[in-house]
């Protein structure tokens, strides 16, 4: 009688335990396909890339070897290391510029604008250059900042200058202005999300404690839209880090970047010598990421 009632207890704990071993690895079968597709486009490239940096190069062939001359020559040049530092200089200023001018306007989107339909609208509005390529919105701005362009033939026109400007394009600053308006966009849209993410009762807590505008502002706003802003920084500044189109096109060939050293190397058949460059450019912007990461926590956000 005992064994007649221990058989049918043995028999229903096998199916609970194949639910158990089939829930302990079912993550890991929904998580195989883009794991699959991570490797396959995202990994195998960067481990060709660091492989390739190691190979050796003459003007006509590569040869597969392992080398660090990529590396020594790299981080020995001095032309390199103030390639890079004109870089940072560009990633420093556009996200400085990128930032005020994307926070105040997800903060004019989120806080006064009253309607969701109109928020949406004006939203949208933001997002209509996107419609054409980064190279079209670049190029329209020769004609406004050249010799003869709209902006120096207004200031002549009015007597405000006696003669054209001639910084205004293929200078830095036209590379900061093309690069501000391509990736403003981009600080937008995490921060306007954030904010609007905050409880209004919080800020409605905050005015009725005596707190004003401004430190309602600092106080509240600008603490809980961290995120928003950490993942705009994270956009703005891996974009300007891989730009090279427009430092080419907009500095007239005058200032440089190390994704146009890059080109410049590829169009010299120096793949080995642009992969280390790649290499060295993918942990600079690991390391600027992993320090936004360590201030600021994205997860709520993700």
């Amino acid at each position: 009688m005992t064994v007649a009632l221990d058989q049918p207890a043995t028999i229903a704990t096998k199916p609970a335990r194949r639910r158990r071993s089939f829930a302990a690895i079912a993550p890991y079968l929904q998580a195989t396909p883009l794991a699959l597709i991570l490797g396959a486009f995202l990994l195998l490239p960067i481990l060709m890339i660091a492989v390739v940096s190691f190979w050796d190069y003459d003007f006509a062939a590569m040869n597969p070897d392992f080398l660090t001359t990529n590396y020594s020559d790299t981080l020995g040049s001095w032309v390199t290391w103030k390639t890079y530092l004109n870089t940072l200089k560009y990633a420093a200023i556009v996200w400085a510029l990128t930032l005020f001018i994307g926070f105040w306007v997800a903060y004019f989107l989120a806080f006064h604008i009253r309607t969701t339909a109109m928020q949406m609208v004006l939203f949208l509005v933001c997002t209509v250059p996107f419609l054409t390529s980064n190279i079209i919105r670049m190029i329209s701005w020769i004609p406004v900042l050249g010799r003869n362009g709209l902006v120096n033939s207004t200031l002549v026109q009015m007597g405000l200058i006696p003669k054209p400007i001639e910084w205004l394009l293929y200078s830095e600053f036209a590379v900061v202005l093309a690069m501000v308006h391509l990736y403003t966009l981009f600080m937008v849209t995490p921060i306007f999300n954030t904010l609007m993410r905050i409880d209004k009762s919080l800020i409605e807590a905050a005015r009725d404690a005596g707190a004003s505008g401004w430190q309602v502002l600092w106080n509240v706003v600008i603490p809980l839209a961290k995120p928003g802003m950490a993942i705009g920084t994270i956009f703005v500044v891996t974009l300007v880090m891989a730009d090279f189109s427009t430092v080419q096109v907009m500095s007239g060939g005058q200032s440089a970047s190390v994704a146009l050293m890059m080109k410049n190397q590829m169009s010299l058949l120096q793949y080995p010598a642009a992969a280390a460059n790649a290499v060295v450019l993918l942990v600079l912007v690991l390391l600027m990421v992993a320090g936004i990461l360590r201030i600021v926590d994205i997860r709520k956000e993700l």
